[in-house]
């Protein structure tokens, strides 16, 4: 492939859309290929661990890049690839005066299952639409789409690789199960029948060890506690070392919201290359992680999710055998490499097709509140253009985060928008 000048347009570095920026630029760097990465964010990045290691390998970093400048990189780029998770700067910078005709890829880091949902309309607009899990496909709406449009949608899980881990640790077999949980602890994320499932679990002496910030954490822990289960809860805080700590794990309970947005799932593969087996939920984003009972097992209940623990528990050459299977694959299938193969594959194609331009306020309209609600999806009826005094009923948890493009996140960016401003009271109103 001839050297190809690409435009990464992002609201940020952070988490795993960081990582996996940041890892592609490295990987093009060492593979000598003469391309160059320029890196737009439209936001200040909180932490520089990913900006640094981006510009470490060649990669230039845009911080909040006025509208002409940002225009003549996209003039000049051979392809923009859009990162998009619905984001309200990226939703701003997509609503603003018309750019540049582009090659446009966008690269969707939320499965689109629930909201933020991806409208049809918008997977069929760019000269490319990948999605970071094939689960996507699952929406009924994305389902339908066929012809011309289908053919330009194709699925690149977001994975930056594990070369930077350790070898999996040696694990006594003899010694008792450690089972622990890393990521965030609130119920957008976590199943909201979480204490069930912990209730469930037999083995004796039973604890689950959480990594992650201890804030979201109290209100599980308040509930816990109501129930008498303070006890199988060990929350271990926010932690800087999570191989570390997972290198402690045997078993990985990965009990997440069937409504959850995630796909690639980088603290579930993490664990895994690490050797610590997981046990997740028959969701649509887990089943493609993980391969029912050759790198762990899947589980639909809390009384399957307690037998899993306990065959684990009682079967240490299973526990073993998973945990080689699931390090292999995860390291093989989910190297930074094969990421950046599929992404190639992509612009191999794209690069023979012309530069177009693109009206983003057909999809989306022209106000950031429309730019909120065209990806509400099912639950878009909570959020009416007319003022109303009637009683909302509780959402879905994912509504009600601060923050991952809700309500809330697009009233603090545009809080000159009164109809944000009267859909954030009235769904903070309804807990």
């Amino acid at each position: 492939m001839p050297p190809c000048r690409i435009l990464h347009i992002t609201a940020h570095l952070g988490g795993g859309v960081g990582k996996v920026l940041s890892r592609l630029t490295a990987e093009s760097a060492r593979r000598g290929e003469g391309w160059t990465h320029v890196i737009a964010c439209l936001e200040a990045p909180e932490k520089s661990q990913f900006v640094d290691h981006a510009q470490a390998h060649g990669a230039e970093v845009l911080v909040c890049p006025d509208p002409a400048a940002l225009a003549a990189r996209i003039a000049a780029a051979d392809i923009v690839q859009l990162e998009w998770w619905h984001h309200p700067k990226v939703a701003a910078w997509m609503g603003g005066d018309p750019w540049p005709a582009m090659r446009l890829v966008v690269w969707s880091h939320v499965s689109g299952l629930s909201p933020p949902e991806i409208p049809p309309e918008f997977a069929a607009l760019p000269h490319r639409f990948l999605f970071t899990s094939p689960c996507s496909w699952e929406h009924p709406r994305l389902a339908a789409l066929d012809g011309e449009a289908r053919r330009r949608i194709g699925a690149v899980f977001s994975s930056g690789g594990f070369d930077d881990l350790p070898p999996p640790p040696r694990r006594d077999p003899a010694a008792p199960v450690k089972v622990g949980y890393v990521g965030t602890l609130n119920y957008a994320k976590l199943h909201p029948d979480l204490l069930d499932y912990l209730a469930a679990v037999r083995l004796p002496g039973f604890r689950l060890a959480m990594v992650g910030d201890p804030t979201p954490a109290d209100a599980l822990m308040a509930a816990a506690k109501a129930r008498g289960l303070a006890g199988r809860l060990h929350p271990l805080g926010y932690s800087t070392q999570v191989v570390a700590e997972l290198a402690t794990f045997d078993i990985l309970a990965y009990p997440l919201n069937p409504r959850h947005y995630g796909t690639t799932e980088n603290a579930l593969l993490e664990a895994m290359a690490m050797g610590v087996v997981p046990v997740v939920l028959d969701n649509p984003a887990e089943r493609h992680l993980v391969r029912q009972g050759e790198t762990g097992l899947i589980v639909d209940s809390p009384r399957a999710f307690a037998d899993a623990i306990q065959y684990l528990a009682e079967n240490p050459e299973a526990r073993q055998r998973l945990s080689a299977n699931a390090a292999r694959a995860i390291r093989q299938d989910f190297a930074v490499g094969r990421t950046a193969d599929r992404l190639h594959a992509h612009y191999q194609t794209l690069l023979a097709e012309p530069k177009r331009g693109f009206d983003f306020k057909a999809v989306f309209g022209a106000e950031p509140a429309d730019w909120f609600r065209a990806c509400q999806g099912r639950e878009a009826w909570r959020f009416p253009d007319g003022a109303t005094t009637e009683p909302l009923p509780p959402g879905p948890h994912c509504l009600y985060e601060r923050t991952k493009s809700s309500v809330f996140h697009y009233r603090d960016c545009f809080p000159q928008d009164p109809r944000l401003a009267r859909w954030a009271g009235r769904l903070e109103a309804s807990r």
